[in-house]
């Protein structure tokens, strides 16, 4: 098998109905997330879990031409609902991180952004507990979902190592990994996730992961409820956040302009 060279980490947030245009940025219907993954499929790519990702990451084992990383922030209950049943039946696995004082709540740091105040079911010890069996893993979002940068140095350390200990104790094993809440991060957080004993760390940086890329500085592709299928393929062959058709005029463009240069 032939390894691949980069891989691409998808994130999601909530699965479901969008009931504004706010929502609709980070709420992907149900409808729509199972046409991305039958287009991923289509593309021949494949969802690899995340022992297999960090073992490639380490150069521990190869992963085959494909392979992604799917990934679900906040930990709401519609990924169960709606996300659950897809990738079940596609036999592919993902990860979801949890936001550990907030398991079986409400997205309450959501109440104060969203234009409707209006909050959404997280997942509760019992869908865990179920999806575990379903292919899904679980890593840690903070305690309570905060901008971690905006923090003094006792309350970071209790939201990071806080979180890992809770969620140990709800999963009975290691917690390794932390998805930055909103995507926030600096030189001292990074530092502080290292200390609490975090292996690696995603963040929202758009691009593609290779080798040797700082693995407290994983980057993801963001993906909005409002990426048509279309789209979403644009974002995961070109490593960005922005599908829409001018980026790939610009890349056929540049490659065109690129063999002129060379042929002169």
């Amino acid at each position: 098998m032939n390894t691949i060279q980069r891989v691409p980490v998808l994130m999601y947030h909530r699965v479901g109905p969008a009931h504004n245009n706010w929502e609709r940025r980070y709420c992907v219907s149900p409808e729509r997330f199972a046409a991305h993954m039958y287009r991923l499929a289509e593309k021949g790519m494949r969802a690899c879990t995340l022992a297999d990702f960090f073992a490639w990451m380490e150069g521990i084992q190869d992963l085959p031409e494909g392979s992604f990383l799917l990934t679900f922030d906040d930990g709401f209950l519609g990924v169960l609902e709606h996300a659950a049943p897809i990738l079940t039946k596609m036999n592919w696995p993902a990860t979801v991180f949890l936001v550990s004082s907030l398991i079986g709540k409400q997205d309450e740091w959501c109440r104060s952004q969203n234009p409707s105040g209006v909050t959404y079911p997280l997942l509760g010890r019992e869908h865990i507990d179920a999806m575990r069996h379903m292919g899904f893993t679980f890593q840690s979002h903070t305690r309570s979902h905060p901008d971690l940068t905006t923090l003094d140095d006792d309350a970071l350390a209790d939201q990071l190592g806080g979180s890992r200990a809770e969620l140990e104790s709800v999963l009975g094993e290691p917690i390794l990994y932390l998805a930055y809440p909103f995507g926030r991060y600096d030189e001292r957080v990074v530092d502080a996730a290292r200390a609490a004993g975090y292996r690696a760390a995603f963040s929202v940086q758009p691009g593609f992961n290779r080798r040797g890329v700082d693995p407290l500085r994983i980057r993801r592709l963001d993906v909005f409820g409002t990426d048509t299928p279309t789209m979403l393929a644009r974002k995961v062959f070109f490593g960005t956040n922005d599908g829409g058709w001018r980026q790939t005029v610009r890349y056929y463009g540049d490659r065109v302009a690129q063999r002129l240069q060379l042929g002169s």
